[in-house]
């Protein structure tokens, strides 16, 4: 039997507020057995970069990537906001030790290529190429990997790149490995079935209720992306994915659950 695997995502709405990420580690450093803490940026980066000149860009939602603006999310995410994730769960006896993509080489990735619209140096990650005997070295001497949302593209050049797609390429890689159980956190506490209810959380999706669902359009169009990344981990092997609130995370790394269990 695999030994189960818990790759846990914390969005920037957690790490724009000191008092509810200290809550939050405070229960991840509790979580018992293998672990990998991926974390986003939050605005922490467009605060400093305002501060700096640097001005930020978007283009629906999307953070164009710059000579200036990679040079600040590399010392923002992979400095600042990582190495005090990690310094807060040594606190904790918890045994951190963060990384970005680029270092081990721990997630090859290549630059997006040039479409209707330039990110700039953002990634796109190179699933076949992830080194999940080099994961499972980290895990088996009890190392809690903190996984800053950087990749690079094997010729110098340091990417932004998505948290969410990290979480799940890392799941899906360690997946042969350990029952993996890929839990997103955010400010929700699940999938809604009425958007305007947030006691409408529905407790597990499968396939067949995730198309009942859509067809009958009752859920939200911005948790979309999220179930179909979610059952696109479940499709590479990924044993469960759970979409939840922050503060329910100890309940969700065991049973029963509060937020949504997706399954197939």
């Amino acid at each position: 039997m695999k030994p189960p695997l818990f790759v846990i995502k914390i969005g920037g709405n957690v790490i724009d507020h000191p008092e509810a990420l200290d809550a939050f580690l405070a229960d991840f450093a509790a979580v018992k057995g293998h672990k990998i803490l991926v974390h986003g940026g939050g605005k922490i980066a467009t605060r400093i970069g305002d501060k700096l000149g640097i001005e930020s860009k978007y283009i629906d939602g999307r953070r164009i990537t710059d000579d200036a603006t990679i040079d600040l999310v590399t010392m923002v995410y992979g400095g600042l906001v990582n190495k005090q994730i990690v310094a807060k769960l040594q606190a904790r006896n918890c045994n951190a030790m963060g990384i970005t993509g680029a270092d081990g080489n721990m997630l090859p990735a290549m630059k997006r290529p040039v479409k209707e619209i330039d990110y700039g140096w953002v990634g796109d990650i190179l699933q076949e190429k992830i080194p999940s005997d080099r994961w499972r070295v980290l895990l088996e001497q009890d190392i809690v990997p903190v996984l800053a949302p950087l990749t690079h593209d094997g010729q110098g050049h340091i990417l932004n790149t998505n948290a969410d797609t990290m979480a799940s390429a890392v799941a899906v890689a360690l997946s042969e490995a350990y029952t993996v159980r890929l839990i997103y956190c955010f400010e929700k506490k699940g999938v809604l079935e009425y958007v305007e209810d947030e006691n409408s959380v529905l407790p597990v999706i499968t396939k067949a209720s995730y198309q009942q669902l859509k067809s009958a359009n009752k859920l939200f169009a911005g948790i979309l992306p999220k179930l179909d990344n979610a059952f696109a981990a479940i499709d590479a092997g990924v044993n469960e994915v759970l979409i939840g609130h922050a503060d329910d995370l100890l309940q969700n790394t065991s049973q029963p659950t509060t937020g949504t269990l997706i399954t197939a």
